[in-house]
């Protein structure tokens, strides 16, 4: 089984520490990206990071998880509350992905509670700001993945 598992961040977190840091936080995205890998690599595992704000770049990109990848951990961004294709993606490649929210996306906007991925996804985290990233990445680490 394969060590490596993938970090994918969709539309606008690229820009994490410049957009609303009250919500966000002040923390860059090549910072929390570093710090991802870093933990990844004191669990055993090798972390490839991806972003896009591209619908089909995502779907692509998880698509290619599957032959290489024991897991994703997901931040979909606005895309969790519509994009059925990134549902339909994770359901296909059968490797666990686990939905990551900075966000207690539950306590925001109404339209922010719902998620199409979290039927097809392992588990979701949220809330806990940039920490929401560290547990889904140690839940893959101790994971049984087939």
């Amino acid at each position: 089984m394969s060590n490596k598992i993938l970090i994918m961040h969709g539309p606008n977190l690229n820009l994490l520490g410049e957009r609303e840091p009250g919500i966000y936080g002040d923390t860059s995205f090549e910072t929390l990206n570093a710090h991802l890998t870093a933990l990844a690599a004191e669990l055993g595992l090798e972390a490839e990071v991806y972003q896009s704000n591209h619908e089909g770049d995502l779907v692509d990109k998880l698509h290619e998880s599957r032959k290489t990848c024991r897991g994703v951990v997901l931040n979909a961004g606005a895309y969790t509350h519509y994009s059925y294709a990134i549902a339909d993606a994770i359901k296909a490649i059968r490797i666990p992905v686990i939905e990551v929210h900075i966000s207690n996306i539950f306590a925001r906007d109404a339209f922010r509670s719902h998620s199409v991925i979290a039927p097809v996804c392992k588990g979701s985290i949220s809330g806990f700001g940039l920490m929401s990233y560290d547990l889904a990445v140690r839940a893959l680490a101790e994971m049984e993945v087939q």
